[in-house]
């Protein structure tokens, strides 16, 4: 992910349509490979929660961000 090198806490969670959880990702881990149980996903619809912190907030509280893609082959 592009933007978010400086959230080292982050965690971003992809799921399927049926919220069955595929990946837990790490901005500072290799990303995800499209891949579930060693199969390549099919261009479908799907799901992630991004939790993160705002910068400069003091408190530390954490944020969610929520949204879908379409993975196109």
């Amino acid at each position: 992910m592009f933007g978010i090198e400086n959230q080292y806490d982050a965690k971003i969670f992809i799921y399927d349509r049926y919220g069955k959880l595929l990946k837990q990702l790490s901005p500072t881990g290799p990303g995800w490979d499209e891949m579930y149980n060693g199969e390549l996903l099919p261009s479908k619809e799907y799901w992630f929660t991004f939790y993160y912190k705002e910068i400069g907030e003091s408190n530390g509280a954490q944020k969610q961000f929520r949204s879908h893609f379409t993975l196109k082959r």
